[in-house]
């Protein structure tokens, strides 16, 4: 049975979802007023997996994802690049979807965006300032009343008593108390606002998702996701509204991924090891960051270096190289269905422990020796292999290139596919002529840009090492 670690619970719990049959699912998506970076990658890939293996399981998921595209950074953003705000999120969007398109992550089935929900942010505030949960102050800002939430702090382990020591009382600042957090932002000059009960303003960054979540999912539902560093306090005030306007219990499961790190430090701007996606790509195939993302468990730190990047390259090669040779439709796999297969079966054991995708690839290396092993020999059976390898690893969204297309291909490969091919030529012709010495020439220079040859019987095939 799938068990999950609940941040909530702090605990892996069997996987009970509210509709048997059903998962109802959101996570949080990108503020777009920049390019994704790795962390954000991170989020894409861990939740597409996770997606793909409750469908595997059988689940009808209803996955949400959704787009802050108003907040604080974006008017400053669109304000330094003296660009309108709508200009500027519509290219961010455009961007977000090519790199998720590139890291084999499936859209989702509702991306609501916050500037489209307004009537739904509104109506909220207007049921936690009519229930006593919220208030307008001086400012005309709206703030939420965190002590009338008598189990805040629950998610994140935090107590109220411990907050409000270290709180601060900023000058001028209008709050009942320092805890409470805006719900409300009163128009300021030269800024977008939309009309409200309290006038013009738009919404606090909490509000939009507890808004849009309960929009798309209703008031309770299975699974809330997104990344660790959105626990507190995004997530805890979530729960804070949402339950105290709904009066339901909020969400069932919550599952928060990791921290990624760069060369074991945090990855930050003001520290020069900020990445993005598009950089990263740039010098690595994007189905080798995603096996790298996947190579660490989703609630783990992802520590990225260019040896985690070349490692993964490196076996996911050897993956792909199991199937060089093997036509994918040597075996029928239309059905889906589960082989009776140790190996299947281990795959199934590892996901089912929390989405544990590092044993999961670990069963696929397994699949990938046996196929090597078998191939010279019984080729029927490392053809029944090779498919079942495919369907598994389909389930992570890896090994969906051709062997070769993969091989010979990605980013930063050195020559180009003409310029290889010519050498080769001229490496035949050299043989033809025993001409040793120069065949072994091309084939070292060739090795030294990267470039693999393997002689058969059929000729010389290459790929890039």
């Amino acid at each position: 049975m799938l068990q999950v670690y609940n941040s909530l619970t702090r605990k892996k719990e069997p996987f009970q979802p509210i509709v048997p049959g059903e998962v109802r699912m959101y996570v949080c998506g990108m503020t777009v007023y920049d390019f994704c970076h790795l962390g954000h990658g991170r989020v894409l890939v861990v939740f597409d997996a996770i997606v793909r293996y409750l469908r595997t399981c059988g689940y009808r998921v209803i996955y949400v994802r959704n787009i802050t595209d108003i907040d604080d950074k974006i008017i400053r953003r669109a304000g330094e690049n003296n660009e309108p705000i709508e200009s500027l999120t519509e290219r961010f969007i455009r961007a977000m979807h090519e790199d998720a398109n590139a890291l084999g992550v499936g859209a989702p089935d509702a991306e609501p965006r916050a500037t489209v929900y307004m009537p739904e942010i509104i109506s909220m505030v207007q049921t936690l300032l009519d229930r006593g949960y919220a208030y307008v102050a001086e400012n005309a800002d709206v703030y939420y009343r965190v002590r009338r939430f008598t189990t805040y702090g629950q998610l994140s382990g935090k107590s109220v008593e411990d907050l409000r020591v270290g709180a601060r009382v900023e000058a001028g600042e209008v709050k009942d108390d320092p805890l409470d957090f805006v719900l409300w932002k009163a128009a300021k000059p030269g800024e977008p606002s939309w009309d409200s009960p309290w006038g013009l303003g738009r919404p606090g960054w909490h509000i939009e998702c507890s808004a849009m979540s309960t929009a798309c999912l209703g008031h309770h539902f299975d699974i809330h996701g997104g990344g660790l560093d959105l626990q507190f306090p995004h997530h805890e005030n979530e729960i804070a509204q949402s339950e105290a306007a709904t009066g339901e219990r909020f969400v069932n499961v919550w599952v928060h991924n990791g921290f990624v790190r760069v060369d074991n430090e945090k990855m930050s701007k003001s520290l020069g090891n900020f990445f993005t996606l598009r950089e990263i790509m740039k010098s690595y195939d994007p189905e080798v960051v995603r096996y790298f993302i996947l190579a660490s468990h989703y609630h783990s730190p992802l520590n990225y270096s260019n040896e985690s990047l070349e490692n993964a390259k490196a076996a996911l090669t050897r993956m792909y190289l199991s199937l060089k040779g093997i036509p994918a439709s040597a075996v029928p796999d239309k059905d889906g269905s589960r082989p009776a297969s140790d190996y299947t079966a281990q795959f199934f054991a590892a996901m089912d422990d929390d989405f544990n995708t590092p044993v999961a690839l670990a069963v696929l290396f397994e699949v990938a020796r046996e196929i090597n092993r078998l191939q010279a020999s019984e080729s029927a059976a490392a053809a029944l292999l090779a498919a079942e390898l495919r369907r598994l690893a389909a389930i992570l969204g890896l090994l969906q290139s051709d062997p070769e297309v993969f091989l010979q291909g990605g980013p930063g490969a050195g020559p180009s596919t003409t310029e290889i091919e010519d050498l080769i030529s001229r490496r035949l012709a050299a043989r033809k002529a025993k001409d040793w010495a120069e065949a072994d020439r091309i084939r070292d220079e060739l090795k030294g840009r990267g470039v693999i040859l393997e002689d058969s019987g059929g000729g010389t095939t290459w790929r890039r090492g």
